[in-house]
């Protein structure tokens, strides 16, 4: 999928799509694991899951320059342990560490598809913080709002792709918006999401 991002704007980036997912991650209450969130399949634990996961990829994808087929099954079944917030928090560092290595971004990544560039794949997972902040925003009562920032850069990068992501079981199918709509009402309903 084209990458309408600039490589320089991505780091920040990065770095405020997990300060952000990080933030609702440690405003999780006990009582809110089995909660359900607007991922209809997903309770809060398994949305934390699904984030953990995917960040657990990118130090075999980014640093060790593995193929998802090299690293297997490695991260499959229970990512979160007794203690889901700690293991959020390790994966993010280390996915924050591997996107900001030298070099990192002028890779190629072995993905599910195919080669990808490591630019793509990062404004992939920044996207997918962004949108999934929403959900465990939602999901546990927290403020909903969302930096324009990270609106915006999503925006960009699902705009031209919704039908596909759609497709490909990412997100759900679009939704209809006013044309007034603001970014944030925009990218939700891109994404299936009504606000």
């Amino acid at each position: 999928m084209p990458n309408p991002h600039v490589p320089s704007e991505l780091p920040a980036r990065h770095v405020e799509a997990l300060k952000l997912f990080s933030e609702r991650v440690h405003a999780i209450r006990p009582d809110q694991w089995d909660d359900p969130t607007p991922c209809t399949e997903w309770s809060v634990r398994d949305l934390v899951a699904h984030l953990v996961g995917e960040q657990l990829w990118v130090v075999p994808l980014v640093s060790e320059h593995r193929t998802m087929a090299e690293v297997g099954d490695a991260f499959d079944g229970d990512v979160l342990g007794d203690d889901p917030v700690a293991a959020w928090d390790d994966a993010a560092a280390g996915a924050r560490a591997a996107f900001a290595e030298k070099g990192a971004l002028d890779r190629v990544v072995h993905l599910s598809y195919g080669q990808t560039p490591a630019t793509a794949y990062c404004a992939q997972m920044i996207t997918d913080l962004t949108v999934h902040a929403w959900d465990l925003s939602r999901g546990i009562g927290a403020d909903e709002s969302l930096p324009e920032t990270l609106v915006r850069f999503a925006l960009r990068e699902v705009g031209p792709n919704a039908g596909a992501l759609a497709g490909s079981g990412l997100f759900a199918q679009a939704l209809p918006t006013p044309q007034d709509a603001d970014a944030q009402t925009r990218l939700l309903a891109l994404t299936g999401r009504r606000a």
